[in-house]
């Protein structure tokens, strides 16, 4: 019983970033096509200067190993890149709804899975069962399910001026998405929270600000600002602070590729919304597919994962200043952390203090 209540807590925990996700969708859509706002990286831009404001400033109060200038000093390559990964992610995607139709976005955006499990596989080292697999093909049948009945409506229609181009830049930015997800999962496994975020808002605020520079500062301009603009920018920054902070809880409580597969319902909750706000057809394979995700989402948070070696393998991203201590090599390691969708479970083993 108490399996089966955090199970069903771990989806619930997914349908609220699905939630957020849909905010952030309909904030965006009535400022681009209410008040011809093209502005992404501005968007972006606004979001991780709360995170600055609120995580870095965090972490430059804080003292000793914690602090923001020993954490740089570091690993601030890293956070670099990180930052820049996240960034083009999300401006990618956004960018990819002026050359391709919504169908596309919505079948290629699911490539973040795939991309999701092999990073997992091969850098987290966890080990999925049949039943994973299972869900997550029931998750993405779901996904299916879903463009079908928006092409029998007739909600398929996009730009679509250079499809391949529109394509190219989907995949791309699922691909960075996969790998900030994994990266971010990683972080917070054996570092913290609030580093990460914190990081992420100080190099993201630094790249964002110089992308809008060159490239948007025109757009910006050109925005007729006004109250509802000005409510819609709070709504967005908002929602997708409240992604930023809420998802690295969500992904140690389950995983990164759980949470992936819970945000495929977000498309849904933004098509329920427009049934009121903008007058969609609507389909009964909608509900199908709502409910065919959660049962792909039931089926992969039922069972465990598990890590295929000893997690001391996390330590080379902490750069630890002290010695460690190597693993024997005469013996064969054995798991002694299971990752699964419930949270972190250790079994009988004796606890090894990661350096």
């Amino acid at each position: 019983m108490r399996e089966m209540r955090e199970m069903l807590i771990s989806v619930a925990l997914g349908q609220v970033l699905s939630l957020l996700i849909c905010g952030i969708g309909l904030t965006s859509k009535y400022l681009s096509e209410d008040f011809h706002a093209n502005t992404p990286v501005f968007q972006s831009f606004l979001n991780y200067i709360l995170l600055f404001l609120v995580y870095t400033t965090t972490l430059a109060v804080r003292q000793g190993e914690e602090n923001l200038l020993a954490i740089l000093r570091r690993r601030w390559w890293k956070y670099m890149i990180l930052g820049l990964i996240d960034l083009e992610a999300n401006y990618l995607v956004v960018k990819a709804y002026q050359y391709t139709t919504l169908t596309s976005i919505q079948l290629l955006d699911c490539f973040v899975i795939p991309v999701v499990i092999l990073l997992s596989w091969f850098f987290l080292l966890i080990r999925y069962k049949a039943v994973h697999f299972i869900g997550i093909v029931v998750c993405i049948l779901g996904m299916g399910c879903m463009v079908g009945a928006d092409v029998l409506v007739g909600r398929h229609q996009g730009a679509g001026e250079n499809k391949l181009v529109g394509d190219l830049l989907v995949l791309g930015g699922a691909t960075l998405y996969g790998i900030s997800n994994v990266w971010e999962e990683y972080i917070i496994r054996t570092l913290s929270r609030v580093e990460f975020l914190g990081m992420i808002g100080l190099f993201g605020a630094f790249f964002s600000g110089i992308q809008l520079a060159i490239m948007e500062h025109k757009e910006l301009l050109k925005v007729p600002w006004d109250w509802q603009i000005g409510l819609l920018y709070v709504g967005f920054s908002a929602c997708m602070f409240g992604l930023y902070s809420f998802m690295p809880v969500v992904i140690k409580k389950t995983s990164a590729t759980s949470v992936n597969l819970s945000l495929l319902t977000a498309d849904l909750y933004s098509l329920f919304c427009g049934l009121f706000l903008f007058h969609y057809k609507f389909s009964g394979l909608y509900l199908l597919s709502f409910f065919t995700i959660l049962i792909g989402l039931v089926l992969y948070s039922s069972t465990s994962t598990y890590i295929a070696q000893d997690p001391r393998v996390y330590k080379q991203f902490r750069n630890p200043s002290g010695p460690v201590v190597d693993l024997p090599t005469t013996a064969q390691v054995e798991p002694s952390v299971t990752y699964t969708s419930l949270g972190q479970e250790t079994e009988e083993e004796p606890h090894v203090r990661v350096a």
